[in-house]
């Protein structure tokens, strides 16, 4: 949300700077526009495979929504799931994640009800994570592609309408449409990567970090679920991710250290093991 409101911010205050200074219409060139915009649209195509060109439209519009993944969430879930096993065994997992809408926990859920051992299940799931890391990357990748090639495109033009108008000196008429299109292509260059492109590679990084921050929960909580560990360990594990104060009580005197933004003692044993599996 604050991505589409900075975004229309910032498109405001410049159309407000252009209509400051007489009509808004006069800063509107269509072959400025289009040799920006399809310019930096044609190389971007050109530099990308297809399937990663249309990936890129499509996930501009995650950059626009607030993230559903919420590690609060598995705070209260994954301590429930363990209370699940330790009463009625790995194998009513497999209601469980029929029962979810989440791929990754699904996916890990229904190894742990297959009885999948720990390591393979971290194998299984670290290799999920590498391929979900690599789609963002390639992703974000495209669209710092258009905050590279846009004010290159905005140069082209604006040297294409320099020609035009040093070679149209003697006609006064021509002049004018090509010092137009020298100045508003690399306003229209600078306006697509910075007001719109490099924004929405900003927030596509951030919300790749805090998947992946998620993900890493979700593998840590799996891994305690497979070695039986306390239902209360594992909540106080993925407290210890968050950052939240929560109550230690007898877990400080049995030998613990503080998970890195926790502001209270995280058994040790529980901590590492999910952080370094064998």
């Amino acid at each position: 949300m604050t991505t589409l409101a900075g975004l229309l911010a910032a498109l405001a205050l410049v159309v407000w700077a252009m209509a400051s200074g007489g009509t808004v219409t006069a800063f509107f060139d269509p072959p400025s526009l289009l040799m920006v915009v399809g310019g930096t649209l044609a190389v971007v195509y050109a530099r990308h495979p297809w399937p990663e060109f249309v990936a890129h439209l499509h996930a501009a519009a995650d950059a626009f929504r607030p993230s559903t993944r919420r590690l609060e969430k598995l705070a209260t879930l994954l301590p429930e799931l363990g209370s699940i096993t330790r009463k009625q065994g790995l194998l009513a997992l497999e209601g469980e994640a029929a029962a979810t809408s989440e791929a990754f926990l699904r996916q890990g859920l229904t190894l742990l009800a297959d009885g999948t051992d720990e390591a393979r299940l971290t194998a299984h799931l670290r290799l999920e994570m590498e391929t979900i890391y690599k789609r963002n990357a390639a992703v974000i990748s495209v669209w710092q592609a258009w905050v590279e090639t846009a004010p290159a495109m905005g140069l082209v033009g604006t040297l294409i309408g320099l020609v035009q108008m040093l070679g149209n000196m003697s006609d006064p008429k021509a002049i004018g449409p090509a010092m137009a299109l020298a100045l508003l292509t690399t306003l229209y260059g600078v306006v697509l990567a910075n007001v719109v492109a490099a924004p929405i590679v900003s927030k596509l990084r951030i919300a790749s970090d805090e998947e992946l921050e998620y993900l890493e929960a979700v593998l840590a909580g799996m891994q305690m679920i497979s070695r039986n560990d306390n239902p209360r360990l594992i909540g106080e594990a993925m407290l210890a991710r968050l950052g939240a104060p929560h109550a230690a009580g007898s877990t400080a005197a049995s030998g613990s250290a503080l998970a890195p933004g926790a502001s209270t003692p995280v058994p040790q044993n529980s901590v590492d093991s999910a952080r370094h599996p064998s």
